[in-house]
């Protein structure tokens, strides 16, 4: 077996923890291991004052990430599963996937308490559209306004009053050592997840058998099975960032699955809504079923 293994990051403070989590996960299973984290900067990163919708899609945070998995300049790639398309590239394929933390959105605020006490005419920043259309849904009233950046960019700007109030992933601020700025933990009936909210995943080229051996002890079965789910529906659906989709699958029983999923107009007016529930070994299918009654419920129009 190598002795050393290159893990490619973006460098954002949150991707560097997950990172970091990953290597410490590996050297407390391989006694004399040699892990080395490399920071590759992606187009996501560079490109922050248009929203991912405009410059190519979530992918973007990825692309320069696979390319050095393909030379061979790094091992192993940690990404959030929420920024990973649902097509890969031929040759690469998620290996693992990490414990899951917390997948609500956080509301963060100085101005009130909850989302409902918003007064009309708050400022809501946030260049999620899942989260702009549920906004939308839920308070018609208030205006939402693109936010792009890392986490400590956007709670900078909500410091300096350039928006009363934004939403960030309650699992990234507990990863980040920040779960203390929240004001509110959205409850996922009123603001139901991103697809693999809460998720790491680790992808490598699908022919390295020497590295898929070595992640084998870090996958957690069960979160593995809830992303499935969700990623299903969504592949399903041909989804992307330009729509508004979320998705959260959870079990009720030792082996039941139960998913609840949703599409939404940007406007926020309509939404359409799905729940199954199925044994955990048909996670997969279970989330094509309920992608394509979604797909079946919008007609090929809505968006």
């Amino acid at each position: 077996m190598t002795d050393i293994l290159k893990i490619g990051t973006r460098g954002s403070p949150l991707a560097l923890v997950q990172a970091n989590d990953v290597r410490d996960r590996l050297l407390s299973h391989y006694t004399g291991l040699e892990v080395e984290i490399v920071v590759i900067k992606t187009t996501g990163d560079q490109v922050q004052d248009r929203p991912l919708a405009e410059i190519g899609g979530k992918g973007l945070f990825t692309k320069e990430i696979e390319e050095a998995l393909f030379s061979g300049d790094i091992d192993l790639a940690v990404h959030s599963m929420k920024d990973v398309e649902t097509q890969l590239p031929d040759g690469l394929g998620i290996s693992t996937i990490l414990p899951r933390e917390d997948p609500r959105d956080a509301f963060i605020s100085k101005r009130a308490a909850s989302l409902a006490d918003l007064p009309a005419g708050a400022v809501i920043g946030t260049s999620s559209l899942r989260r702009q259309a549920l906004v939308r849904h839920a308070r018609p009233d208030l205006e939402v306004v693109p936010l792009r950046g890392n986490v400590e960019t956007r709670l900078r700007k909500l410091e300096d009053g350039e928006i009363d109030a934004t939403f960030l992933a309650y699992a990234g601020l507990r990863r980040l050592g920040k779960a203390d700025v929240a004001t509110q933990l959205m409850d996922p009936a009123e603001m139901l997840p991103a697809v693999a909210q809460g998720a790491v995943g680790i992808e490598i080229r699908s022919s390295d058998l020497l590295v898929r051996e070595y992640l084998r002890p870090l996958n957690h079965a069960d979160t593995a099975r809830r992303v499935l789910a969700e990623r299903a529906m969504l592949a399903e659906l041909d989804g992307s960032c330009r729509t508004p989709i979320a998705a959260l699958a959870e079990f009720t029983g030792p082996d039941t699955l139960w998913l609840r999923g949703l599409v939404a107009s940007q406007d926020g007016r309509t939404v359409h809504e799905v729940t199954r529930s199925a044994p955990a070994a048909e996670a997969e299918e279970m989330g094509i079923d309920a992608g394509r009654t979604l797909r079946e419920q919008i007609g090929p129009d809505f968006f």
